[in-house]
Parts: structure tokens; C-alpha cells; sequence
């Protein structure tokens, strides 16, 4: 039923399995190391077709050029804009909804739950003409505010289920001892709850950070300008009106994937605290 450990593998699986991993892992890091090389490609090798060589040498310039041939910054900021907001936002009401759906008994519970759960499985490209019609409508189109509300909106279905199936994993004695106690309702979510699914949150919020800074169909769909546009957006500015900077487009793609990486890495311990928890009693 489970996969064997690779220690108790034949002598012949274990060296395919070393042999194997790390040729895989170069064949998944490929694109990204293709993409770190040409960031520091200069123009002229670009020019003379040399895509795939060795760069003649390294203009690690181009960084610099981002920032100075675009409102990379305006973008950048635009970005943290969004998804900060969005962050707090969605995981703020997932932990209400949650906590609610996983405490409470009432008849339409599991109803309102699975609408929860419905909305992820909905196309978003099916939403584009109603969501920008309704942000026309709203006067909310092409502003951060418009943005930030859509994504709160989109994304608290997946943040409800997550956090609906661990607060429900917690001792139900907490709950029903705090009542007896005379302990508000208020007061159990907030003192005995929360602290309890803090690894939870933090994971929860290092994915949502990742899914919103990554997004680029609603960025291009409800931001036109760069008063607005996230980074995501932002980097086809990059390109001129003739010519395809892709050694601009490629640095200001390693300098757009740093947030989040930096993100992942502050949260690491309380992200795999997060997604471990429960898994062992």
C-alpha cells in the first residue's frame, strides 16, 4: 500500500534512485537557471542569437536597468499593495468561517460548507467578463483597492476549507470546558483557538502570499496602468516596442520571485509545523 523506503530497496534501486534524483532535479531547475543566466546576459549576445552559450560577459547592469528603463519599483509596490491586504484579508475571515463551520451544528452547515468548497473548483477564466463587468459597475476597476477585494473574495473559499479542517481536528473538551467556564464565544476563538492553529496561519499565509504575487490573469484583466499594476503585469514593460529585452525581462523576473521566496524561508519552521499539524497523536 505504501512505497517502500529507499534504504530497504535492492543495491540496484538505491544507485537508479541516486543517479536519477539529482538528473531530475536539473531537469526541474533548468528554466530557472535558463532564466538566471540570460538576467545576466548583455544585449549584444542577444543580438547575435547566442540564447543558449555562455554569456560574453556578465552585466549584472541589467539589474540596475530594470529600475531605470521602467517604474519596476511602482510595480513592485503596487504588488505589496495587493497582496498584503489580500493576506490579511482572506485569512482573517477563513478563521471566522472556519471556526464557525467546524464548531457550530446548524441544518445548512454542510451546505454552506460545500459552496465553500465549490468555489475552487469554478474556472477563473469563466469569471473575467462578469468580474470586470461587476468592478465597471462597482467604480472599482483598474484601482488596488478593486484588485485586493477580488482576491479576498476568490481565495477565501480555499483559506475557509483549510482552516475549517483544523480547527475541527482540535480536542472538542477545549471548547466544551472554556463553556462551562463561563468563557465567551468570543473569548474561546480568540485565546484558545487561535493560538492553537497559529502554525495553521502561518502556512496559510505563505501560500496565499504565493498564489496573490504570483497572479497574472487578474492582474492584466481588472489593472491597465502602472499606477495600479502589479509586478506580475508590470514586467512586459520591460520589452520595447520593437525589440524583446529578455535579459530585462529575466532580471526583473529573479527580482519579482524574491518576495515570496524570501516569505517561504522566513516561515519556514511555522509552514511545516503547519502542514504537519496533526499528522502524528
Amino acid at each position: 500500500m505504501f512505497p517502500k523506503p529507499v534504504q530497504s530497496m535492492s543495491r540496484t534501486a538505491r544507485l537508479t534512485y541516486q543517479v536519477a534524483l539529482p538528473v531530475m532535479l536539473v531537469i526541474w531547475l533548468l528554466p530557472l537557471l535558463g532564466v538566471a543566466v540570460t538576467s545576466l546576459r548583455p544585449s549584444s549576445d542577444l543580438a547575435q542569437g547566442n540564447y543558449f552559450g555562455m554569456p560574453s560577459a556578465l552585466a549584472f547592469s541589467n539589474y540596475l536597468d530594470v529600475f531605470k528603463n521602467s517604474p519596476f519599483a511602482s510595480y513592485m509596490l503596487n504588488s505589496f499593495r495587493v497582496t498584503i491586504p489580500t493576506v490579511i484579508g482572506a485569512v482573517a475571515l477563513s478563521c471566522l468561517t472556519g471556526y464557525a463551520l467546524a464548531v457550530y451544528k446548524f441544518r445548512s452547515n454542510l451546505i454552506i460548507f460545500f459552496m465553500f468548497v465549490a468555489g475552487n473548483f469554478v474556472p477563473f477564466q469563466i469569471l473575467m467578463v462578469p468580474v470586470r463587468d461587476l468592478t465597471v459597475n462597482m467604480g472599482l476597476y483598474d484601482s488596488i483597492t478593486g484588485l485586493a477585494l477580488f482576491h479576498v473574495a476568490f481565495q477565501t473559499g480555499f483559506c475557509t476549507l483549510f482552516m475549517r479542517n483544523f480547527i475541527k481536528a482540535l480536542p472538542k473538551e477545549l471548547i466544551e470546558v472554556a463553556r462551562v467556564e463561563g468563557v465567551g464565544e468570543w473569548q474561546i476563538f480568540w485565546h484558545i483557538v487561535l493560538p492553537l492553529v497559529r502554525p495553521a496561519i502561518a502556512a496559510l499565509s505563505v501560500l496565499v502570499f504565493t498564489f496573490i504575487w504570483n497572479d497574472y490573469f487578474w492582474a492584466t484583466v481588472l489593472t491597465t496602468g502602472a499606477d495600479t499594476q502589479p509586478i506580475t503585469a508590470g514586467l512586459q514593460s520591460l520589452n520595447g516596442q520593437w525589440v524583446a529585452a529578455w535579459h530585462l525581462v529575466s532580471a526583473g523576473s529573479i527580482l519579482a520571485a524574491l518576495p515570496p521566496v524570501a516569505m517561504f524561508f522566513l516561515m519556514q519552521k511555522h509552514f511545516i509545523a503547519g502542514l504537519t499539524l496533526g499528522a502524528v497523536k
